[in-house]
């Protein structure tokens, strides 16, 4: 087998139209002005959405970005995972075009390098609304290089000073790579390197179950990798409710994955250029063979070099920056938002806490961050999504609560689509019609959560939702058919013994 490019992904047009949007070749600093009303550290999702939003309002802004603008999300993160998924997503339809009344292709073969330049094309696309260019034409004075406090109100740039009113620390957050031995000398990949391939592993060993790691594995083996996953813990994404992450387990099976439950990787070690990884699962030893391996066992902030102390801003290596409900830290001029300082790593929650975090620094808000109502999606298949309040949450608080559930298999457009795998699942408040929150395990979950999410924010309860018309034929049937659910619990309750009795001769 020829040598894994490991290294860089290949320079052709996508990718030199992608660097020179992010960050332009070519590219020289301008003079820093005497003050800015703004100084925003980091050119990610929760970067760039604070600076045109100051910019918005007047101010006088500055980004200062190390690497890339446009982050993780756009480089190696959302952008590049789902156009991999996608393809994967076709593979595995085309592999079981019967179950769908149609003919499977006689010949299917992966051509791995289409499916990593379809991505880099999508990416240099995406990269043109994220560019340098578009920042500057939106008033944002743009620097590259490494920041570093000086003072409480003062940083520098590779030894350029700058002087701000109020600054947002955006820095994101990087592979927390797990420390086993013998890992680092063996090689491996993470999101920041995976998407550099041009030619597919035979074998691939996923470390860790978590979003990152269920989804690449799964993706990589529809495009014909044989793929071994291995979680620590005795299921996938601990976050999520048990019968969740059950039923995707199930479909990895499918996909004809092995999965190791319970397994932690203790050595790596290289034999006859062939990665030997040892397993130890429930106290036994087993060995694994690959060509390649992936981490996915979290992301840890950006924060370690920013000299914090000098601003008199305290953090940590695992939590990053640390602020208050507002997004401030304990110097009042320095706010942080994103990855950088929330557990939520989320590319929408960047975003959010970056337009909170201005309105508060910017505008003399008092928007709490704890009042969001956040959503998320592993882009599994079936997707797993959810918002706000599971059912042990809510008991811990002592909100009685009452759960709704609609197996997809009950619902007509899941039936269609043979996507019967999954399940929808409101809570509320019991003897209310009060979302508390919501599970769905479907081919469309990240998109039906929306729903929910909507509904939530606004106060709308089950029982509007019920009485809501939703197009015939569509997976978001699910939702209303537990809302007719709940629905049906008041009637019963409303109707008075009496009449019930009647009615029922």
């Amino acid at each position: 087998m020829a040598e894994l490019n490991t290294t860089t992904a290949p320079q052709d047009a996508f990718e030199r139209e992608r660097l020179d949007n992010v960050r332009p070749p070519e590219w020289h600093n301008p003079p820093p002005a005497d003050r800015y009303g703004l100084v925003v550290i980091g050119g990610g999702t929760a970067g760039r959405v604070a600076a045109y939003e100051a910019a918005a309002l007047g101010a006088r802004v500055a980004l200062i970005e190390h690497g890339l603008v446009g982050g993780t999300c756009l480089n190696v993160g959302c952008v590049p995972s789902k156009s991999i998924i996608r393809t994967s997503r076709l593979y595995a339809e085309m592999r079981n075009g019967e179950q769908y009344g149609a003919q499977v292709p006689l010949d299917i073969r992966v051509d791995f390098a289409a499916v990593m330049r379809r991505m880099r094309g999508i990416r240099a696309r995406i990269s043109r609304e994220e560019s340098v260019r578009r920042l500057v034409a939106a008033n944002v004075d743009v620097f590259f290089g490494d920041a570093r406090f000086t003072g409480t109100d003062t940083l520098a740039v590779d030894g350029t000073r700058f002087r701000f009113k109020k600054a947002l620390v955006a820095t994101g957050a990087r592979p927390d790579t797990p420390s086993i031995p013998g890992l680092a000398d063996a090689g491996y990949f993470t999101n920041e390197t995976v998407f550099d391939l041009t030619q597919a592993p035979r074998r691939l060993l996923v470390i860790g179950g978590g979003p990152l790691g269920c989804e690449m594995a799964q993706a990589f083996c529809r495009l014909g990798v044989e793929t071994i996953i291995a979680q620590e813990r005795p299921l996938f994404l601990p976050r999520e409710e048990r019968d969740a992450a059950q039923i995707l387990a199930e479909s990895f099976a499918r996909d004809g994955m092995e999965v190791r439950l319970n397994a932690r990787a203790v050595c790596v070690r290289v034999e006859n250029g062939q990665k030997v990884v040892d397993l130890v699962t429930d106290g036994e030893t087993s060995t694994v063979t690959v060509d390649a391996i992936l981490t996915g066992t979290g992301r840890v902030p950006n924060v370690d070099e920013l000299n914090l102390e000098a601003a008199g801003v305290s953090y940590d290596n695992t939590i990053g920056v640390h602020v208050d409900d507002f997004l401030r830290t304990d110097n009042r001029r320095i706010y942080a938002a994103g990855d950088a300082c929330l557990a939520d790593k989320f590319n929408h929650t960047a975003d959010a806490s970056a337009r909170l975090a201005i309105r508060n620094a910017l505008s003399y808000g008092r928007r709490r961050v704890s009042a969001l109502v956040i959503p998320w999606c592993t882009y599994t298949d079936p997707e797993i999504a959810h918002v706000g309040l599971y059912v042990r949450q809510a008991l811990e608080r002592k909100i009685p609560v009452k759960t709704f559930t609609i197996p997809m298999h009950d619902v007509d457009r899941a039936i269609t689509d043979d996507d019967e795998m999954g399940v929808v699942k409101i809570h509320v408040k019991e003897r209310t019609d009060r979302i508390l929150g919501a599970t769905i395990v479907a081919r469309h979950a990240g998109e039906m959560i929306n729903e929910i999410t909507l509904a939530m924010v606004t106060g709308i309860g089950l029982e509007t939702i019920a009485h809501t018309m939703h197009s015939y034929g569509t997976q978001a049937e699910g939702i209303k058919l537990a809302a007719d659910a709940f629905s049906r619990t008041r009637v019963r309750r409303a109707i008075p013994s009496l009449l019930r009795r009647w009615l029922q001769r």
